[in-house]
């Protein structure tokens, strides 16, 4: 597997920063994540992320670190966090930067239990399809104890298929409209394309309620996305 983000997550920690990561989807088109936003601070994070890592208790888990940003503020503030990504150079990174507990794997193949897991900065998008939220969904709630939460992040880009006069043009025989095949690239080099799920609040809260998990909308950011608390009801 190649590892594009991680090759420009080393780029940015060793001052070898030339150039954005370049993302698109197969519904719009080339833009640019700037790198030194993967690397941001508590005061530079959004209000949604801010308010995610201020409602942390426990052992966290946090699910694709990236370059360690959330755990390092959890870190600091006096938490026990396991950090974990699919990016070697992900894992590098944070690790250099002082994440102390970090591994190399994904979330299907986590095993520990733990009092919170994040997944942000779009965090379903993980799930990579509807078909397989159930898969994951039954997984997180394995890994939560008891009075455990997860804190997950989506968008209901709807919007995205708007025309100018405010119709959609959503395929109603297509996929579900939050489904979207994601692309990376970085100095010229492509990533393997991804599947990534976003998805609006109430269909996610639909597919938690199916598993036995209760699903709650904590707030709303600022253009159109949320975060959602999900807990396992006490028998």
């Amino acid at each position: 597997m190649k590892d594009v983000f991680g090759n420009a997550l080393r780029d940015y920690h060793n001052n070898n920063y030339t150039e954005d990561l370049i993302t698109s989807t197969n519904i719009s088109e080339d833009d640019d994540l700037p790198l030194p936003y993967l690397f941001r601070n508590f005061s530079e994070m959004p209000e949604l992320e801010k308010q995610a890592l201020q409602l942390a208790k426990g052992t966290v888990l946090d699910v694709g670190c990236g370059s360690g940003s959330h755990s390092l503020y959890l870190q600091e503030n006096g938490f026990n966090v396991k950090a974990i990504d699919v990016s070697k150079g992900a894992i590098e990174v944070a690790r250099d930067r002082g994440v102390t507990h970090i591994e190399l794997k994904g979330l299907l193949d986590e095993t520990e239990t733990f009092d919170t897991i994040l997944l942000l900065m779009n965090g379903t998008g993980i799930f990579q399809e509807l078909s397989q939220i159930s898969t994951y969904l039954k997984h997180l709630k394995s890994l939560l104890n008891p009075k455990g939460q997860i804190l997950i992040d989506s968008s209901d880009i709807q919007y995205m298929y708007e025309d100018e006069d405010g119709g959609l043009w959503i395929d109603t025989n297509a996929n579900y409209y939050g489904e979207l095949d994601y692309f990376l690239s970085y100095k010229g080099e492509d990533e393997d394309p991804m599947k990534w799920l976003y998805i609006d609040f109430p269909r996610l809260k639909l597919a938690c309620e199916s598993v036995g998990l209760k699903c709650e909308k904590v707030m709303d950011g600022e253009h159109f996305d949320y975060l959602a608390k999900i807990t396992a009801p006490l028998h």
